[in-house]
């Protein structure tokens, strides 16, 4: 039950402080050490596209296990020197585990800015939480994007993270953190990690294919219980759940397009190439900046019903096992 208590307690510290930005964070080690890899492994291996696919694979292998091996490896030591040390040490890495807070203040930010009519501090706002280019957006493209951006980081930033925190503690919830780091950063199809970047990116797609779908019906509840249109989550997640390049992505997207009665999605530019995406949702009404707050709600309700839910499970399993 201690892997259920540190969870609890992360998911509050993350509720009450966020993600303090002078404090050390794994990503920030994780990032720095996916750099590192890759600095060293291209080089090392042919510069052809089956070469650097094997380069790229042994980056995906080598940073999700050294995490898992290494956070285990300080998560046992802690609780052998003192099993108070153990569970603190659980509980902070669970709290940097979440990000649901922090992904509620950042959109929230570009609410305000869209709220005092500042577009240009709006689209540095969104720019800081998504992967698209928004120099060019207008009013409605920022609002879609913070929308977006809610609703697909919900299943890694919160569902994703809980269910491997309450499958493996804290050092599967770290090494599920590694793998969608690797995605976020070399997972992309351009010309330079179209090869390296595959490994890691379909590794992610595996990781989050049972959280992402979770998450998706946990929406759905959510949009119920905050006044949204349930019916109309479940239905265009139903129809809309498949509208993407990724196998994942548009679950929740889709759930919240339904929720809001608007169209997410869409063509987007990254890295100043326009790249053709499919139309989420129906327009039943334009998007407005007031739908990142809804979106905000819908994030808060279902991250609570995904704790519950997950906490429940766990603590009904160890009861089985322990009979």
């Amino acid at each position: 039950m201690s892997v259920v208590a540190a969870a609890l307690c992360g998911f509050v510290l993350d509720l009450l402080l966020a993600d303090p930005r002078a404090f050390p964070h794994p990503v920030v080690w994780m990032g720095r050490a996916i750099g590192a890899l890759e600095r060293l492994l291209r080089p090392r291996f042919p510069q052809t596209p089956r070469g650097q696919f094997a380069a790229g694979a042994v980056l995906a292998a080598a940073l999700p296990m050294g995490t898992l091996a290494l956070s285990g490896a300080v998560c046992l030591l802690t609780w052998r020197i003192h099993p108070a040390l153990g569970f603190a040490v659980q509980a902070l890495w669970s709290w940097q585990a979440l990000a649901a807070r922090g992904l509620a203040l950042e959109s929230g930010r570009v609410y305000e800015q869209l709220r005092r009519g500042d577009l240009a501090a709006a689209r540095r706002a969104v720019g800081r939480i998504v992967g698209r280019d928004t120099g060019g957006l207008d009013e409605a493209g920022v609002t879609r994007a913070a929308v977006e951006t809610v609703a697909e980081n919900f299943s890694d930033g919160v569902a994703a993270p809980l269910v491997y925190l309450l499958l493996g503690g804290a050092p599967l919830a770290l090494c599920y953190k590694a793998v969608n780091t690797m995605d976020s950063m070399v997972g992309y199809k351009n010309e330079r990690y179209l090869d390296f970047g595959r490994a890691a990116a379909k590794l992610d797609d595996a990781a989050n294919y049972i959280p992402s779908r979770l998450a998706a019906l946990l929406w759905v509840a959510a949009a119920f219980l905050t006044g949204q249109s349930g019916p109309g989550a479940w239905r265009i997640w139903r129809r809309d759940r498949r509208c993407h390049a990724s196998p994942n992505s548009a679950q929740t997207e889709a759930a919240c397009a339904g929720a809001l009665g608007v169209r997410l999605g869409g063509p987007a530019y990254y890295f100043g190439v326009l790249c053709p995406k499919p139309i989420i949702g129906d327009a039943a009404r334009p998007i407005e900046s007031e739908d990142i707050l809804r979106a905000n709600r819908m994030l808060y309700a279902a991250s609570l019903l995904a704790l519950v839910a997950l906490c429940a499970l766990r603590a009904m399993l160890w009861y089985l096992l322990a009979r």
